[in-house]
């Protein structure tokens, strides 16, 4: 296995996991099974994936998300992955090339610049109101950063300073909103063991606390059997997942079904993101919500079921 040079830039396996939603011991599947990729050795000796690599693997997870499988893809050039799927189709949610690359959010990353980013996010969030931001800029912001990833305009750990970025600023507004009424409908927030990306997680839990509900998130791979024993222990009124386009469909559809049949059949389950098998593919007693605006539409009936129970725990004059 060849060494990475002084002046390459490589990833190390933990990192490709994490940008990819591909498990390490896929990769190393992989690699001995397919011959790609072909990590190089850094200067310890450890698995060192250069960044053509880890954007070839991040596209084989998308379109593996669409139901090709790995063996037809990791021998496709990278000009082939690029055109591979839906011909002449634009991904629902994506932006046009030319508009990726003159997009504002991405000067401040390639320039480096935490404080100009955070400006323009900020700025963002006063023009359209944080369910504005988090409905209608975010996801276009997502997908402009994971396009421009995805064909080079960014590295790895530009993405991460634009990730980190819109994390703190969600998580300081979402501190900022009043705690829930009393009797206030309950929701647990997890994603499954594969899922390593949580941007949709945040944007769902910004929505649900919108509409008043009190939030419980577990965060990021959670095991189906803690997320049981959580909703055992915390008694949530509902379970909510987020998945991505990355994730593993068999993986996902294994994991929904394992959730429904060990949860009380009155639990409901809902789960959403860019994955396209949770829209394709509906598992019974799982609700899928197609947008995170639809958290809105979709609270209503819980705020009219819940008016008793918020009046019930008022204190009698």
């Amino acid at each position: 296995m060849a060494v990475l040079a002084p002046q390459e830039e490589g990833l190390p396996i933990a990192d490709v996991e994490q940008a990819t939603g591909i498990a390490r011991a896929t990769l190393r599947i992989w690699e001995r099974r397919y011959g790609f990729p072909q990590p190089l050795r850094d200067a310890r000796g450890e698995r060192c994936y250069p960044q053509e690599q880890v954007r070839k693997l991040r596209r084989i997870a998308e379109l593996m998300a669409q139901g090709h499988r790995p063996g037809r893809l990791v021998g496709l050039e990278t000009e082939q992955l690029a055109a591979a799927g839906l011909p002449g189709a634009v991904k629902a949610g994506r932006a046009p090339a030319d508009a990726v690359a003159h997009d504002p959010v991405l000067e401040p990353l390639q320039n480096h610049d935490p404080v100009a980013l955070r400006h323009l996010l900020e700025e963002r969030i006063r023009s359209a109101g944080l369910a504005g931001f988090v409905c209608r800029d975010m996801p276009r912001m997502n997908a402009v950063v994971g396009d421009a990833w995805s064909c080079g305009g960014l590295q790895v750990y530009e993405e991460h300073l634009y990730t980190e970025a819109v994390q703190q600023l969600l998580r300081a507004q979402l501190a900022q909103l009043p705690p829930p009424a009393a009797g206030a409908p309950h929701v647990l927030l997890a994603t499954f063991p594969e899922e390593s990306h949580g941007l949709g997680l945040l944007m769902a839990q910004a929505m649900f606390m919108l509409e008043g509900w009190s939030c419980t998130s577990l965060g990021l791979r959670v095991p189906v059997a803690q997320l049981v024993s959580a909703c055992s222990t915390l008694r949530p009124d509902l379970v909510g997942l987020s998945f991505t386009a990355s994730a593993n469909p068999a993986h996902v559809l294994r994991g929904l079904e394992q959730l429904r049949a060990e949860l009380p059949a009155g639990l409901p389950v809902w789960c959403g993101g860019s994955s396209p098998v949770v829209s394709r593919r509906r598992v019974r007693g799982v609700q899928f919500v197609a947008h995170v605006r639809d958290v809105t539409a979709l609270s209503a009936p819980w705020r009219a079921r819940l008016v008793p129970r918020v009046s019930a725990a008022s204190p009698v004059a």
